[in-house]
C-alpha cells in the first residue's frame, strides 16, 4: 500500500493525472486525489494534468483548476491514475520527467508501472483504490469531508454502473455506504451524472441504435458515427456516454462496439460485453486495454475494415467464422 503523506511529504510540486477523454472514474479518482492532497499539503503546488472532462462534471471541486498549459516544470511526484502513462495525452512528458513516479489502476491490461504502484484488477473503479490509499494515510478521516466523499462515490457509481455490474464487490458496497454518510444527496448524484441525458445525447443513441449492424449469427452488434454524423446531429465527443452499454443490451447479443470518428479516418472504439467474450483482449490486439466487461482502443481505416477486424477478433472467442 502506498503511503500518501509519507511519499508527498518532502515534494515540493505533485502532479496528477488520468487518461485521455476522462469518464467518470477518471474525474473522481484525480480530483478526489487532489483535494486530499490540497487539504493535507495546502501550500505546495498540487496540479491537476487532464484533458477537460464533460460539463456534468463541473461542479466537482479540481475541475477549475486543471491546467493544460506548456509550462515545463518538473514534478517531484507524478501520480497517473485510472491508466498507464502512455495514455495520458500531453501530459506523458511530466511524467517521464518527474522523480517519482506513481501509478494507481484497476484495469486488467495494466501491468504496473512507476516507482510506485497500485493495481488491482479485481477493484470497482480507480476511484475506489483512491479511497484505499486516503483511508491508510487517514485512518480517523480527519480529511475526509462532504465533498471528497460525493467526489470518490461519483467516480465509483460510474465505472459499476451504480452496483449492478460484476465488478461491484462487498468492499465497494461497504465504501458506498461509509461515503454516502457524510450526507450528499446521492440520488441526485445519480441521476444527473449517470442518467440524464441531453437531448443531443438521445438523437445520438437513437441514430447509433438505427444505423447498427448484427453479425456472428446476432451475438455481435456494431455501430459508426462518422465526423459528418456528428455535425449533422450537433454532436461532441462527450454526447457518447452510455451509448455502448445500450447496444449491448440487445437480446442475444454477446458483444458490442461503438465507433465514433474523433478526428479524420481516427475511430475511438469502446467495447462492451456480458462475460462472454473478454474485451480488453480485443482491444490489446488493437493496441488499447481495459477490462474483460469493457474497453476500448483506436482504429485507423474504412468503416467495412475496422468492422471486420473487430468482428474477426470476435469470433475466435466464441468459436465462429466471420461474417
Amino acid at each position: 500500500m502506498i503511503n500518501l503523506i509519507s511519499l508527498c511529504e518532502n515534494a515540493e510540486k505533485i502532479g496528477i493525472s488520468g487518461h485521455i477523454r476522462p469518464d467518470g472514474d477518471c474525474v473522481g479518482s484525480t480530483c478526489g486525489l487532489w483535494q486530499f492532497l490540497k487539504k493535507v499539503f495546502p501550500n505546495k503546488q498540487i496540479e491537476l494534468r487532464l484533458e477537460k472532462p464533460a460539463d456534468i462534471y463541473d461542479f466537482i471541486p479540481g475541475i477549475d483548476r486543471i491546467t493544460d498549459d506548456k509550462e515545463e516544470i518538473v514534478y517531484d511526484v507524478f501520480f497517473v491514475l485510472d491508466s498507464v502513462p502512455d495514455r495520458i495525452g500531453s501530459a506523458e512528458k511530466y511524467y517521464k520527467s518527474a522523480k517519482v513516479k506513481v501509478n494507481v489502476d484497476h484495469h486488467i491490461t495494466n501491468p504496473g508501472c512507476g516507482d510506485f504502484c497500485y493495481t488491482d484488477a479485481k477493484a470497482s473503479s480507480a476511484s475506489e483504490l483512491v479511497y484505499d490509499l486516503i483511508k491508510a494515510a487517514d485512518p480517523e478521516g480527519k480529511y475526509m469531508d462532504t465533498m471528497l466523499a460525493q467526489t470518490i462515490y461519483l467516480g465509483i457509481i460510474q465505472d459499476c454502473g451504480v452496483f449492478q455490474y460484476s465488478n461491484t464487490s462487498p468492499k465497494t458496497l461497504k465504501i458506498a455506504a461509509e461515503l454516502i454518510s457524510y450526507g450528499f444527496d446521492f440520488p441526485k448524484l445519480i441521476e444527473s451524472t449517470f442518467y440524464e441525458k441531453t437531448y443531443i445525447q438521445n438523437q445520438v443513441l437513437g441514430f447509433a441504435l438505427n444505423h447498427s449492424t448484427v453479425c456472428l449469427s446476432d451475438r455481435f452488434i456494431y455501430s459508426v458515427v462518422t465526423r459528418r454524423d456528428m455535425e449533422a446531429l450537433g454532436a461532441g465527443d462527450h454526447d457518447f456516454e452510455g451509448v455502448v452499454n445500450q447496444l449491448r443490451y440487445t437480446k442475444g447479443v454477446l458483444a458490442a462496439a461503438l465507433l465514433h470518428e474523433t478526428k479524420e479516418g481516427s475511430y475511438k472504439v469502446s467495447l462492451r460485453s456480458g462475460g462472454e467474450v473478454d474485451v480488453s483482449k480485443v482491444a490489446a490486439a488493437f493496441g488499447g486495454g481495459g477490462h474483460i466487461r469493457a474497453a476500448g482502443c483506436t482504429l485507423w481505416g474504412t468503416r467495412e475494415e475496422m468492422a471486420s477486424r473487430l468482428t474477426e477478433k470476435i469470433a475466435e472467442q466464441i468459436g465462429m467464422i466471420p461474417c
